[in-house]
Order: C-alpha cells, then structure tokens, then sequence
C-alpha cells in the first residue's frame, strides 16, 4: 500500500490538521524516512504553511483540536506551526503551546525539523553553559522578582516552551500565567 493510501485510510481522507477534503497530499515530516508515521495528510493550504510558506492565523485555529491527536506525525506538524505562530506574536499560539504534551521523542523530532530554520537565532545559554532554543524547558536557579506583576519567580519553578529574543541576554516565557522575560544564565536547561 502506498503511502498516501496508507494515510488516506488513516486520515479517513481529511487533511490531518484543518479537515478539508479537496487536493490533499501526503507530506514527510523530516527528518524521515518516508513511511506513513512520519508523514501526514494534509491540503494545500496547510502542506504550503508546513513548508514555509507564509501562515494564516485564522485558517491555523484549527490546531486548537488538530493538536490534540493521538498520531505523534500530526503533533509534530502542528507543534511546528505552533511554535512559528508564536514567534510571530500569536498568543493563543503560545497558550495551546504551554498546554500542549509531547513524549520526549516526539519533542525532539518536532525540534529537530525547525533546527534548519533556526540558524540565525541568537546562543543563549543557562548556568550550566548549555545551549538554550525555542520551546525548550528550564528551571530558574534564583529567586526573581517580577516588576510590574508583584510576585517574585521561586527558586526551582520551571518555565516550559520558552521563545528565545534577539538581545542574547533574555528568553520570555511564562510564570504563574504571566510572560516574563528572564535573564537565560539564571536558569538551568529542565
């Protein structure tokens, strides 16, 4: 069976991640080798975002139900998107990121395909000298006080999914509901 077939079947022929029905075509999520499980159905409006192509916010809402799927293929795809959403300033973006649950393996293939277009982001890294990237966890090292928010950021709480800035000194992610920016030598890679 071929792998579009194979995907048709699964998919219950539907993009993967919007639903549509019309001019799907099956799409490997690298790095792959080409089967069924390392790809996804999806339209041409979603095989064009999924490829770099410029995003639509409004048709991408559909990742509100699309990431939720028990196939790790169509998390990666819409932990992709999500991420790229996000870094564009798309809130809701970030807070189904934050929500969002990945197996360890999944996570690392999801990052692994949006390595190739994170070359230009800035180093960063933690207290220990590892190297931080967007959508990676981190514990905080200090107690820091939140100005503006009044509430200080304990000593071991983590910060899940941060989104890396250009100053190569700060990351933003949230703490107790709120986006914060933080200084990355104050925080060990979780």
């Amino acid at each position: 069976m071929s792998v579009k077939n194979a995907l048709m079947e699964r998919a219950g022929g539907k993009c993967e991640l919007c639903g549509a029905t019309e001019n799907l075509s099956a799409v490997a999520l690298e790095p792959s080798d080409g089967s069924a499980d390392q790809s996804i159905l999806v339209c041409d409006s979603c095989k064009g975002m999924l490829e770099g192509g410029e995003l639509d916010a409004n048709h991408l809402r559909c990742l509100n139900e699309s990431a939720w799927s028990q196939e790790p293929a169509v998390q990666v795809a819409a932990w992709r998107l999500l991420s790229r959403l996000a870094a564009e300033g798309e809130t809701w973006a970030q807070d189904l990121l934050d929500m969002l649950y990945l197996e360890e393996d999944v996570k690392t293939w999801a990052q692994a395909g949006l390595a190739d277009e994170g070359e230009d982001e800035p180093t960063l890294k933690d207290a220990n000298g590892n190297i931080l990237r967007n959508g990676d966890s981190v514990i905080l090292v200090k107690d820091l006080d939140v100005k503006g928010a009044g509430f200080t950021a304990k000593r071991g709480t983590q910060v899940k999914n941060i989104r890396i800035t250009d100053d190569g000194k700060h990351f933003e992610g949230k703490v107790n509901g709120t986006s914060i920016y933080i200084v990355a030598a104050y925080t060990k890679k979780a």
